[in-house]
């Protein structure tokens, strides 16, 4: 038995993510912070490593850093789209256009960030990981109009019953 007899399954919230401005904040001191740590060791510190490598991982190496530096600005640009979007530069449709959303980035090759030295892993696996969240983020961003809770969609039932469906 249905734990609210009088909803259905059109009441639930969808799987959205409310994009709010304390979201976007913290998600874009992230990836700022993150920009800055592989910037600081792919052109510093992990050239000593890099140059340690044999040639074949030294490629998979340099060809790691700019898929996190790819990943970390994919995320940097949809994040200033959002705060357009947030504070009204970029009208609410037009920001959603397919061409706003996060771009595609590509998967590391885990046989390759295996033999990278352990900074670089962790680069790697850090600009991935962030990719994956904003991206889940961006994704239930289209997924449904708006989100509602249980009590709203309820609110909404009862009124729909109260005065009509205006919409149907």
């Amino acid at each position: 038995m249905a734990l609210f007899p009088f909803m259905d399954d059109s009441d639930l919230p969808g799987t959205q993510v409310r994009i709010t401005s304390r979201l976007i904040d913290a998600l874009y001191t992230e990836a700022m912070l993150l920009a800055d740590e592989a910037r600081s060791y792919f052109d510093d510190v992990g050239r000593d490593e890099r140059a340690a490598l044999d040639p074949f991982t030294r490629v998979g190496f340099a060809c790691e850093s700019l898929k996190v530096t790819t990943r970390v600005m994919h995320i940097v640009a949809w994040l200033l789209t959002q705060r357009a979007i947030d504070s009204g530069e970029i009208p609410m449709r037009p920001g959603h256009r397919p061409e706003r959303r996060l771009g595609n980035a590509q998967d590391s090759d885990p046989a390759v960030v295996t033999q990278l030295p352990a900074e670089a892993q962790r680069l790697i696996n850090a600009s991935a990981d962030l990719y994956a969240r904003v991206k889940r983020i961006d994704e239930g961003e289209h997924e449904t109009n708006a989100p509602q809770s249980p009590a709203r969609a309820l609110m909404g039932r009862l009124e729909r019953g109260l005065v009509g469906d205006r919409t149907a």
